[in-house]
């Protein structure tokens, strides 16, 4: 795992959350989707038993699901911790409580753990990182990055950002990003500079209220194409 990607802790997501964070509608769930940073969530697991066309990609599928259970295992109670520090930056409101939190995201997470070998087998867990991805032009109808992106500011540069929403909209038809905020849940001080630069490159680029909202003022999404 790259250097940069080591402090990003594995902290997996639902089909149902991912539906809501992008506003993913049924036809888009039958688009040929490219979840970046995806790592342990589970939508590549719960979309695939629907009958989707999902490709997932994260510097973290190098390792066996043993490994990155060891990982998850030795980060999660960090996070729990830091959440509970953290909890008046969240709302909580269909997610009631930190214990309700952990057991959302375990529960994703042994999902992803449960297919992992198998959707390495199937070529839907590829390892890779941003800037650089290993797919050709337009490959896919439709990108998600979800929670990565924005969200560490402190870790990745602006430089790096610019030149991983290039990639995302090579590879890909669409691309769809959230959220925009920090780790601080803060608006990104790169969300502004970024969407000048895709506009200034004639990007048809829209920030996108979504049903979706946790980390308080997270609501909004990303979406170029």
């Amino acid at each position: 795992m790259a250097i940069r990607y080591y402090n990003i802790k594995p902290w997996g997501r639902s089909l149902k959350e991912y539906v809501r964070m992008f506003n993913l509608t049924p036809d888009d769930l039958e688009r040929k989707i490219l979840g970046c940073g995806d790592g342990s969530a589970s939508f590549n697991a719960e979309l695939t038993e629907q009958g989707g066309n999902i490709t997932s990609v994260d510097p973290v599928y190098i390792f066996s699901a043993d490994q990155i259970r060891q990982r998850i295992d030795e980060t999660y109670n960090d996070i729990i911790d830091q959440t509970q520090k953290n909890q008046d930056k969240f709302i909580w409101q269909e997610i009631g409580s930190i214990e309700e939190l952990g057991r959302i995201r375990m529960s994703a997470m042994e999902k992803f753990l449960k297919d992992f070998a198998g959707g390495v087998m199937q070529n839907r867990y590829m390892p890779g990182e941003l800037p650089f991805l290993p797919f050709s032009d337009k490959e896919f109808d439709l990108a998600l990055c979800s929670h990565l992106l924005f969200l560490y500011t402190e870790n990745l540069s602006l430089e790096f950002h610019l030149k991983s929403i290039e990639e995302l909209c090579r590879v890909s038809n669409e691309v769809r990003i959230f959220p925009l905020l920090d780790a601080n849940a803060d608006r990104s001080p790169y969300a502004e500079p970024i969407i000048d630069y895709l506009r200034a490159r004639n990007r048809n680029v829209k920030e996108i209220k979504v049903a979706y909202e946790f980390q308080k003022g997270g609501n909004t999404m990303l979406r170029i194409c």
